[in-house]
């Protein structure tokens, strides 16, 4: 039987400081052998698709990220078009971030609304980044039909109610090293509660480093940790865990199945 591998189903090879050979080798001796690399505007376009064409293991996205909407400009056309590329398996990172850039609310949902009819149109789902914003998120996936596509509710740290509203329009609930961290008690009963086969794991690297690294550049060798510490809480064995994510990963994308 194959080792179970582990999948990081939010990364940023393209900002790490780190060549990606590198990365890769210390990610897949820490048993995570498949990386979702996730675009967060369109310039980085071309290298996400050399990174995909260099290492197999890995997959990427196309979009543009909430924080920088107003300043990026695009239309359900281009989008469609880049993410109908074969290495491209899903749309974002898009969403609605009121921390950082509450005043540019108008131009986050219509660019939010732009990646979820592109998702549709190419039938791949979506990756959506949510701060301080979960009403109009959930309003917007409900308007725009994204249950249609589903995707991941990257880097969650909702409710449980939030939560199972995700799930109910398609979404999966992926798991960042902030759930490690001493402070989220309250974050950790939610994680208990979401079914295995509804979780994801991701580092957002090179953000967010879960404990022991935290304060550290983040990578994609990391998500162990985050694994790690979810089987504790929720006390199912790793290899349970790893293969349940791996194959919730691979069920969304529509990928063929991997050999666990």
């Amino acid at each position: 039987m194959n080792t179970v591998l582990l999948t990081d189903s939010h990364c940023h090879l393209q900002m790490l400081a780190i060549d990606t050979a590198t990365v890769l080798a210390q990610a897949q001796a820490a048993g995570v052998g498949y990386f979702l690399n996730v675009s967060v505007e369109l310039d980085e376009y071309p290298a996400l698709k050399q990174t995909c064409a260099e290492f197999a293991p890995v997959f990427a996205s196309v979009g543009i990220h909430p924080n920088r909407a107003a300043n990026q400009p695009t239309s359900v056309e281009v989008l469609s078009e880049l993410a109908s590329a074969p290495h491209i398996i899903a749309l974002g990172e898009t969403g609605l971030d009121y921390f950082r850039n509450p005043a540019d609310r108008v131009e986050q949902q219509q660019c939010f609304r732009q990646h979820i009819a592109a998702a549709k149109q190419v039938n791949k789902p979506l990756i959506v980044h949510c701060r301080e914003a979960t009403r109009d998120t959930l309003q917007i996936l409900r308007a725009e039909k994204a249950d249609a596509v589903g995707g991941i509710m990257h880097c969650f740290v909702e409710d449980w109610e939030t939560a199972q509203q995700a799930m109910d329009l398609g979404f999966y609930i992926s798991f960042s090293g902030i759930v490690t961290f001493k402070s989220a008690t309250a974050l950790q009963q939610t994680a208990k509660q979401v079914p295995l086969s509804k979780m994801l794991v991701e580092t957002d690297s090179p953000y967010l480093a879960p404990m022991p690294h935290r304060g550290q550049k983040n990578q994609p060798a990391y998500v162990r940790h985050v694994a790690e510490f979810i089987a504790e809480l929720k006390q199912v064995d790793l290899t349970e865990l790893t293969a349940q994510t791996t194959q919730n990963f691979f069920r969304l994308h529509g990928l063929p199945d991997v050999s666990l």
